[in-house]
């Protein structure tokens, strides 16, 4: 029963470093970015017994031919192979529980992932409050674009000059008569 469970959060992280950075991605093949990035994030590799460079040449010779990602049963293959590497002192079988306890219900890492900038310059250039001229127009009270309206001057078509004072009263003048 345990090792069904093992197995099934194996198969969970699998996914979830298969699908990370793909949004076309199904879950059941994992290309050798995310392979990578599995192997890194999970701390497989450690820069003395297993380098990037082994991690690239476990994937290659695991996948197809002319593939270019690898499925579960693949991945299972290269975890074994990567095994004896990682845990030199200990049988192979002793090996792979230790890698597959190092991988097991991991999910990939955002580290290095662009944050928006709040610093006192940003605010300051972004306040509509103190905007001047032609820009102030652009922006209501609550400094909420205005849209179209806020940068070009719609034309009213009524058939009156602009800033008449009594437009709209030639009806009631010519009724009036």
């Amino acid at each position: 029963m345990a090792e069904s469970t093992d197995l099934d959060e194996l198969l969970s992280t699998f996914k979830r470093f298969a699908v990370h950075g793909d949004t076309k991605a199904t879950g059941k093949e994992m290309n050798g970015k995310n392979w990578a990035k599995l192997c890194k994030d999970c701390k497989v590799t450690d820069g003395k017994n297993i380098t990037s460079t082994d991690v690239d040449i476990v994937f290659t010779k695991v996948k197809g031919k002319s593939s270019r990602v690898i499925t579960y049963e693949e991945f299972q293959k290269a975890l074994e192979d990567l095994a004896p590497k990682k845990f030199k002192g200990l049988s192979k079988d002793e090996a792979l529980q230790s890698i597959h306890e190092l991988i097991k219900g991991k999910e990939p890492a955002n580290v290095g992932v662009t944050k928006v900038a709040k610093t006192a310059a940003v605010d300051r250039l972004t306040d509509t409050s103190k905007y001047t001229g032609s820009h102030k127009e652009r922006f209501d009270e609550s400094g909420k674009g205005k849209g179209k309206s806020g940068r070009e001057e719609i034309v009213e078509n009524t058939g009156y000059v602009s800033a008449y004072k009594n437009a709209g009263t030639y009806d009631e003048k010519t009724k009036a008569k």
